[in-house]
C-alpha cells in the first residue's frame, strides 16, 4: 500500500496562521471589552472608613460628606453604601427644597424616600445599601435629632451620569400599587412585610465573575481548535 501526503504550500500555511492569529487577537479584544462592561459598576462607601456617623459628644458629623462626595464620580447603577447605626438615618430625595430644609415633612413619596433596613432599635450596626436609578442630582441627608445631624454636617449632594446605564437587576417596572383584599373570614389576613433596602445586585466589584470565567473558557476552547488547525 502506498501513503500519499499532501503538502500545503508554505504559503497557504503562512496565509493561515496570520488570519487565526488576527481571529485570535480579536477574541482577546472582544473578552476585555465584555469584562469591563460586566464590571462597569461601582460600590461607593459613604464617608470612606469614616462611615455615616454622627457624634453627639462634639455635635459633630464623623467626617465632611460634601467633600467625599466630591471625590467620587456617581453613575447609573452605582450602590451608595451607608455604614451606620440606628442613630442616624438615611434619607434620599431629589427635591433641593427636602434637602435643604434638612426634614421630610410634607415631602412626596415620588421624590424623597427614608431607608432603615428593616431594623428599629436604637444603637444597632446597620449597612443600607442605595441603588442610583436617577440620572442628575441626589441628595442624601440624615433627620434625626429633629434635623440637627442634616444641619450638622450630615448631608450630600451627588451628580449622576449616565454611565453603562441600569443594569437589568435595577431596570424593571415598579410594583402595582398594593391593594387590599375584600374581607372573608375564611381567608387567613394579609402577611406585612417590613420593607428593607434594595438587594445590592448590580455586580460591582466582583460583578461579571460568571461571565469573565465563560468567556476565558470560550476563548481558550477557540484558541485550542484553532492551533489544532494549524498543525
Amino acid at each position: 500500500m502506498i501513503n500519499y501526503q499532501i503538502r500545503r504550500p508554505h504559503s497557504y500555511s503562512a496565509a493561515l496562521m496570520a488570519s487565526n492569529t488576527k481571529l485570535i487577537l480579536a477574541l482577546f479584544g472582544l473578552l476585555i471589552a465584555t469584562a469591563t462592561v460586566a464590571t462597569g459598576y461601582t460600590n461607593h462607601t459613604v464617608g470612606g472608613d469614616a462611615g455615616w456617623f454622627f457624634h453627639s459628644k462634639t455635635n459633630k458629623s464623623a467626617t465632611n460628606y460634601t467633600s467625599w462626595a466630591a471625590n467620587q464620580t456617581f453613575s447609573l447603577g452605582d450602590y451608595l453604601i451607608f455604614r451606620t447605626t440606628t442613630n442616624q438615618t438615611v434619607i434620599q430625595t431629589y427635591n433641593e427644597t427636602t434637602y435643604r430644609n434638612c426634614t421630610t415633612d410634607d415631602t412626596s413619596d415620588t421624590d424623597t424616600f427614608q431607608y432603615n433596613g428593616g431594623n428599629t432599635d436604637f444603637d444597632q450596626s446597620l449597612t443600607i445599601e442605595v441603588p442610583l436609578t436617577i440620572e442628575g442630582a441626589n441628595y442624601y441627608f440624615s433627620d434625626a435629632s429633629d434635623g440637627v445631624q442634616c444641619q450638622r454636617g450630615m448631608a450630600f449632594k451627588i451628580l449622576v451620569r449616565h454611565g453603562n446605564g441600569l443594569p437589568p437587576s435595577l431596570n424593571q417596572p415598579p410594583p402595582p400599587p398594593y391593594v387590599e383584599a375584600p374581607s372573608d373570614p375564611a381567608q387567613s389576613p394579609p402577611v406585612t412585610i417590613n420593607g428593607e433596602s434594595p438587594s445590592l445586585n448590580n455586580k460591582a466589584a466582583v460583578g461579571g465573575t460568571n461571565t469573565g470565567v465563560m468567556l476565558c473558557l470560550l476563548f481558550f476552547g477557540v484558541t485550542s481548535s484553532l492551533m489544532t488547525l494549524m498543525c
